[in-house]
């Protein structure tokens, strides 16, 4: 054989093998290719498996949330829940992490999730029942108080009325009030008197019956009013002062007596010891802060 053929021989022989590698090439990245896009395609299945998981345990623990609230406001107990919120967190910090098998049983518990949020529903019912009866009761409870203030309250006024009546019908009053001047010689005059007919002024009166009033230690009190609004006062006369009407006031004379409900008859004398002012003067009679009775004389 001729050394031409040779060569021929020997090129043929590296083509050939050059073109078996070149079909081996090929085939190596087909099978990479289909390899990888096979992977590319797991890993963005898993991708979505992922993000699909998270946001069910996120949206799980948003309705949580709200149910705690919920029941807290209630009264209801949330310890219990309040340990699934916080194992639910620590799930969607680690889900990243997580295993194709993993992920699976995770989405499982999901659905346990979504199950325990539905039996929450039903606690909050009837939490919401007890409330409102419990509101009812109450509502109940306070209207009943409020009657019951009120009936006390005009229970309270219906005896201070009373009380007031009572007070008012025990008042002692003055009858049979004679009012005159004694002069020096113990001769009385009534009505209408002149200056040198006066050497005292003598008021006497009967207290009335009252079959209310109590047997009782009074102060009664007289005044009397000279015709420029000054009462006749001295205290070396026994003059004072006591409070009517909240406010202080002169009195003329006072007796302490004992009354015993006997029309019993008191008589005052006062001396001036000087003469009096022309005109009508007024007299009246207190006892324990009311009026009791007046009349008036006149000086001419």
């Amino acid at each position: 054989m001729s050394e031409g053929g040779s060569n021929n021989k020997k090129q043929q022989s590296i083509v050939i093998a050059l073109a078996i590698l070149l079909l081996l090439a090929l085939v190596k990245i087909g099978i990479d290719h289909s390899t990888n896009k096979s992977l590319t395609a797991d890993n963005m299945a898993k991708q979505e498996e992922l993000t699909e998981t998270y946001f069910s345990l996120d949206s799980v623990s948003s309705e949580l949330d709200k149910r705690i609230q919920t029941i807290t406001e209630l009264g209801g107990e949330v310890d219990t829940l309040l340990k699934v919120k916080e194992q639910l967190e620590k799930e969607k910090e680690a889900i990243r992490t997580r295993s194709n098998k993993e992920i699976g049983q995770l989405k499982a518990r999901v659905e346990g999730y979504r199950e325990l949020l539905v039996a929450q529903d039903e606690e909050i019912t009837k939490l919401k029942a007890i409330n409102e009866k419990l509101l009812t009761e109450n509502t109940g409870l306070k209207v009943e108080k409020n009657e019951l203030t009120a009936s006390i309250r005009d229970l309270s006024q219906s005896k201070n009325k009373l009380e007031e009546k009572v007070a008012l019908a025990s008042q002692l009053k003055v009858e049979n009030m004679v009012i005159a001047a004694v002069n020096s010689r113990g001769k009385e005059t009534v009505g209408e008197f002149k200056n040198r007919q006066v050497e005292s002024i003598k008021v006497t009166f009967n207290i009335a019956e009252n079959k209310v009033a109590p047997v009782d230690g009074k102060d009664v009190l007289v005044r009397i009013v000279a015709p420029d609004g000054n009462v006749l006062f001295d205290v070396t006369r026994g003059s004072g002062t006591f409070i009517f009407d909240n406010r202080e006031m002169y009195f003329t004379a006072k007796q302490e007596i004992l009354f015993d409900n006997t029309r019993q008859k008191l008589s005052f004398l006062y001396n001036k010891g000087s003469e009096y002012a022309l005109g009508i003067h007024k007299v009246e009679v207190y006892t324990d802060g009311y009026l009791m009775g007046a009349g008036s004389f006149t000086v001419k």
